[in-house]
């Protein structure tokens, strides 16, 4: 998982620096140029993906907060 998250997208971005670094031709800037952004993306991605996640654990928490609260007519932790 934490190649996924961190490992991958910094070998991307890594790989497409070097490029623009070594390769001397506008081809290999505009390849290195894709490459950072996507490397980016997937970071991104990862990150968009934990902040869903974790707002279905809040949204469960609530859930089990409401359904206690009608059982017991208070509200947990009051």
């Amino acid at each position: 998982m934490i190649f996924v998250r961190f490992v991958l997208p910094a070998l991307i971005v890594l790989s497409g620096i070097l490029l623009a670094l070594i390769g001397h031709r506008e081809s290999a800037y505009l390849v290195g140029a894709l490459l950072v952004s996507a490397g980016v993306s997937v970071a991104l991605l990862n990150f968009l993906y934990r902040v869903g996640v974790n707002g279905d654990k809040d949204r469960g928490r609530e859930e089990a907060a409401r359904d206690h609260y009608e059982r017991t007519g208070q509200w947990p932790g009051e």
